[in-house]
């Protein structure tokens, strides 16, 4: 073989004309004469494509790209037109044929691995300069073997998934139909971690310890690392859930898979309302905060706008942000200052790029009509966006069977109030258990 084929490649065989294609960050339409990628360098790579360039279903599959210093591999995947699958190739013959043959197909069939992203994507014209983009390797550099076959169930250098592919929490059901009814293509199940905000404290958990466990969901990332991540040790096990956040974000850009963007928001609902866990676990959310910085500089490339950072759509995350940066104001900034500084690095990118101002001093603007009918612009400064915070926090309580009795027959006379002090007198004279 020519010793310039001596480097890894895939093949992509059988897709139909002018399909759409794609490895990692670069997506392309196919001609009749394409027939994979060369040069791969060594590390992750994701390889996706669609019968045809419009918004069709996408199946995509990962592989590893071991050490430059290994024999150069071959990974083949094609397009299955019966079952509009795309799969590896699994004829031991056939692969040995390809191997063998791959010589005639190397000059003019497979394309070079690039990553610079711009109007002339595979162009080979002289005048393409882009840069080539490094951003890939930092997007995938938590991602492991084991997270992909735990959330894929698939096996090792295909795991595969396409745009429809789905959690069972995410999974849209008709009451009353089994999906056989519905007609309903049956699709590759994910298995995410199991994240339910809804429920963040221990069994058996009342009153002051679920409210703050619910204001703090510390104890929640906790178990969900104790019990649901594998690892060597303590740090493996907590890079599991960043290696999730990077798989469902990925997914998200190539396959606009909306399970995986329901997962991103629940990892990110979770991570950015923890407390306590920033100062037990600082390398970790070190690297949330870095690679969510990445992560969202790419946002612009999805398609269908599913990560919107308008005002509108970047509500969640605005909220999130805010959130985190006043629970380290409010313990004093007493977290790792790696942490801080990775937390205003983004707010830093986020002002400059989307005008995102993440503090509470913001100023509100707004007429107001004078008692004599005169209209008047008013600015409102030091305005808190959320003002569920301090005394105004919700609390969790736990009524007796005749307390909601009382409250049944006589609504009037008796009501809650979400209060955080203990000394609330209403609350003493309901005797609501802490």
């Amino acid at each position: 073989m020519d010793p310039l084929t001596h480097t890894a490649c895939v093949l992509m065989l059988n897709l139909p004309p002018s399909s759409l294609g794609g490895i990692d960050l670069l997506s392309f339409t196919t001609t009749p004469r394409f027939c994979g990628i060369k040069n791969l360098p060594p590390g992750w790579h994701f390889t996706f494509t669609s019968s045809s360039a419009s918004l069709s279903v996408r199946h995509g599959a990962w592989f590893y790209v071991s050490d430059a210093n290994a024999p150069p591999q071959i990974f083949i995947k094609k397009w299955d037109p019966t079952a509009e699958d795309f799969v590896a190739e699994s004829s031991e013959a056939e692969y040995r044929r390809w191997r063998a043959n791959l010589g005639s197909v190397w000059r003019e069939r497979l394309t070079p691995y690039r990553q610079h992203i711009g109007p002339s994507r595979f162009s080979s014209s002289s005048s393409d300069t882009e840069e080539e983009s490094d951003d890939w390797k930092q997007l995938t550099a938590r991602i492991t073997p084991e997270l992909l076959s735990r959330i894929t169930g698939a096996t090792p250098d295909h795991w595969n998934l396409t745009s429809a592919s789905s959690a069972v929490q995410d999974s849209d059901e008709i009451p009353g139909l089994s999906k056989a009814e519905t007609g309903f293509q049956h699709e590759k199940e994910l298995y995410f971690l199991p994240i339910d905000l809804k429920r963040t404290w221990r069994e058996g958990a009342t009153g002051r310890e679920r409210t703050q466990a619910a204001q703090d969901r510390s104890w929640a990332l906790g178990e969900l690392i104790d019990k649901h991540c594998t690892g060597n040790g303590l740090q493996d096990r907590e890079f599991q859930v960043l290696g999730e956040l990077q798989f469902t974000f990925l997914m998200v850009l190539t396959l606009n898979n909306h399970s995986c963007l329901e997962q991103w928001k629940r990892l990110l609902g979770l991570l950015l309302t923890c407390r306590e866990g920033v100062k037990e676990r600082p390398v970790l959310f070190v690297e949330v905060l870095r690679s969510l910085r990445l992560q969202l500089s790419h946002c612009q490339d999805t398609e269908g706008g599913l990560f919107d950072m308008s005002d509108d759509g970047g509500g969640i995350l605005k909220s999130l942000l805010r959130r985190f940066r006043r629970g380290l104001e409010e313990d004093d900034m007493k977290a790792s200052a790696d942490v801080i500084d990775g937390l205003t690095d983004l707010e830093g990118y986020l002002g400059m790029e989307h005008g995102w101002q993440l503090d509470d001093s913001f100023v509100k603007q707004g007429m107001l009509q004078l008692e004599d009918g005169e209209r008047v612009e008013m600015d409102v400064g030091g305005f808190e966006e959320e003002n569920e915070s301090g005394e105004y926090a919700p609390i969790i309580v736990e009524l007796t069977a005749s307390q909601i009795d009382s409250m049944e027959g006589n609504e009037s006379n008796h009501r809650i109030q979400s209060a955080t002090n203990e000394d609330d007198s209403e609350l003493d004279e309901m005797d609501v258990r802490y």
